[in-house]
Order: structure tokens, then sequence, then C-alpha cells
């Protein structure tokens, strides 16, 4: 059944209208709506003048119409169609148009235009793309895109970084008092616990037989904290949350910290801890992965003493390069009494990829192999600085997974 048009109200016609512009081209072949020729009259009440109605109905229906594989049609030629948008609409509907089209279409480079950027969540997710794609970034979104990152990276940060503070300072003072005692220096919680028999139960007041106190004086760089992370395609989320991690560890003078990312090359980035930003937008995200040579690297330039020595592989584990000898050299590691481990992923995502076989291998040598949020890895180093087994932790999370 067709519509006539020049039957409806000045009303139903502009109505109408707008229903085809939303349907798309298709719908004309049901015969449930006229044609858009037919209806350009009625082209004021959308905003625009009937020449430019075919030119409005292009541009929206390259993201919303549904066409079948064979009728498909080319993607336009983007400047054109992103200019099309601007003269049709406003900037904040211009930024749905286009988020639309990225995820409908993929168009990655969309991501970049001065409209987009501000309407984007800002989440890990939105950062590894900016960063794997800055090469697209024209020159006037460079300073938006750096901004976001900022603001992402700034927020884990502040989520993070009181608890792993407060995981590695509460792990090495652990039973140490203070050769100064001065009220600042005081462990309260310490001196409660081991004065509770002194209780006065008729004054409700507690005397305690002895004071303990933290140290005056931290000692500095009581571990070296080595973090050895793949920037392969794969692994982009997890370079996100290492350079966050590792510019916080960096901060604690009680830790010393080094951070090598790898693909194929092994790029040096402990100069630059104080700023994640700049680690991000540095990392080559993508590209082969050679995981022996940056294991090498950083045994040779940053294990000092490797007892004291959290060496944190984080990686799939997918090797391009040896792995006789990289199986060989991780157990050398082992046997210096450096404490390693492998994660898998570091990421708030979901069951990591990863080779099964090489993670058996490292595992028979006495390096935990598993998948790790960054709330996780807080425990993670709490335990390993306390000199506690990992395995209670790793198998409570490994039932919470699969109960």
């Amino acid at each position: 059944m067709s519509v006539d048009s020049k039957a409806l109200s000045e009303k139903d016609r502009d109505a109408l209208l707008r229903w085809r512009l939303a349907l798309g081209p298709a719908v004309e072949k049901t015969g449930a709506c006229p044609s858009l020729r037919s209806l350009g009259g009625a082209a004021a009440s959308v905003g625009v003048d009937e020449g430019d109605l075919e030119e409005l109905d292009d541009a929206l229906s390259f993201v919303y119409g549904e066409r079948s594989a064979g009728t498909a049609g080319s993607r336009p030629y983007i400047p054109k169609w992103l200019s099309a948008l601007r003269g049709f609409f406003r900037d904040d509907v211009i930024a749905l148009v286009q988020k639309d089209a990225i995820e409908k279409k993929g168009l990655t480079q969309l991501l970049f235009e001065p409209e987009t950027l501000p309407f984007l969540d800002k989440n890990v997710e939105l950062v590894t793309t900016l960063v794997s794609a800055r090469g697209l970034i024209p020159d006037q979104a460079k300073d938006l895109a750096r901004q976001i990152v900022r603001e992402v990276v700034e927020d884990l940060r502040k989520k993070l970084e009181a608890p792993i503070r407060t995981a590695v300072f509460g792990a090495l003072k652990r039973d140490r008092t203070s050769p100064l005692p001065i009220a600042r220096n005081i462990d309260w919680k310490r001196t409660i616990r081991q004065n509770l028999k002194g209780w006065d139960a008729e004054r409700k007041r507690l005397v305690p037989e002895r004071f303990y106190f933290w140290p005056n004086q931290r000692r500095h760089h009581e571990w070296d904290v080595t973090l050895v992370v793949d920037q392969s395609g794969s692994m982009a989320e997890s370079v996100v949350y290492s350079s966050v991690m590792a510019a916080i560890f960096a901060s604690l003078d009680v830790l010393r910290t080094s951070l090598v990312l790898f693909d194929t090359e092994v790029v040096d980035m402990t100069p630059m801890l104080a700023d994640p930003v700049e680690v991000l937008f540095t990392a080559q995200l993508g590209g082969g992965t050679d995981i022996n040579r940056a294991v090498a690297y950083a045994q040779a330039n940053h294990v000092r003493r490797p007892e004291k020595t959290l060496f944190i592989l984080i990686t799939d584990l997918y090797e391009g390069g040896n792995a006789e000898e990289l199986v060989s050299r991780l157990r050398q590691l082992v046997d210096s009494k450096a404490k390693v481990m492998c994660l898998l992923a570091l990421s708030d995502g979901g069951k990591p990829s990863y080779d099964h076989a090489m993670a058996e291998r490292l595992t028979a040598l006495g390096i935990p192999c598993f998948g790790c949020t960054p709330r996780k890895l807080v425990d993670v180093v709490e335990r390993v600085m306390r000199n506690q087994d990992l395995a209670p932790l790793l198998a409570a999370d490994k039932e919470t997974r699969h109960g």
C-alpha cells in the first residue's frame, strides 16, 4: 500500500519526511513511504533547503541505512561527508552521528575530529585507541587528544595511588620499631594491640606498658621493581595500566622502579616514569614480539640485587624470538632468588588469551602466570614484600572466576 503525499496535511508530510530520513532509502521500496523527492516540499521542516535534502539523506544513510551485502555502497569521501554533517547539524548532534559512525562503520579516524573527542567516554579503551592511532591525529586535535589521555591517566592514578602506598609502606614497616621515640612516629595500631591487657575498665582508658614507633627515616630503595611490558597490539590496555602503576611505584622512595617496553625492539622508559602520559605517547603499540630480548635487557640493566628484586613480566607469552633461551633466562632469574611473575594481562578485562604451553613451562619453574587487575596487583606486591605465599591469593581468585 503506497502513500500519496499530496493527500497529506502539511503536518503529516513533515512527520513523514522525518520518518523517511530516519528509516533510510530502503523504506521506499516497501511502499510504506513516498519517495524523498515527492516529500521535498517539507524540507524546511528539518531545517534544510529542498535542493540539499538528498545530500542530507546520503549523509545519514551512510551511518544508519540498512543495506544488503549486494547493494552496499562504497564509503563516502570522509572530509566531504564531515563537511555535509557540519552544514546540517549542531556540534553535539555531529558528535553523536560521528560516534555512531565509529561504532557501526569502524571509522577510527573520526575519533580525532574536534567535534567528536569531547563527547566520547573517557576510559582506558579510548586511551589505547588514541595512542595506537596517534599518527592519524590532525594537528588541530593533538592537544585535545593528549588532554583526554592525561585526564584518564590522572583518574587512574588517583584511584590506585593510595592503595599502593598503603600496601607497600605497610609491608615494609611491619615488625620494625623506631629508634627515635617521638610522638609523630607512634604506631598507634600496634601500640593498642600490644597493650590491650592494660585496659582500665573502671576509668575506660588504656594504660600502655610500651609504646611502639614507626621509623623516623625510611630506608631508600628497599626493593627493586622491574616491569617488562609487551607493547604488541593485543597488550595495549596492559601498557596503559603498566605505565600508571610504574609511575606510582617510582614515586615511592622505598622502591627503585624501572619500566621496559618491548615488541621486537626494546625501549627503556625508566627515565620518563614521572609522566606516564609521555610514556604512552612514546610507546609504539603494535608489531611483533621478542620476549627473550626484553628479558635479557632488563636482566642485564635492572637486576642488581636479585633477592630484593620483584621482576614482573607482562605479556601473553606468544614468543616471536628464541623460546628456549627465554625459558633458560627466566630460570636463571628464579635461581638467583629474584621474585619473578608473569602477568598474562594487566587490565580490568575478562579472561586473557595467551600461549598455554609456554605458561605451563614457566609455572613449572615456579613462576606464577595469571591475568591480573591493577587492584589485584597491589595485593600481589604486598604479599611478595611480606614474603608471603601467593598461592592462596591466586587460588581464591581462580575459584571466584570459575565458581
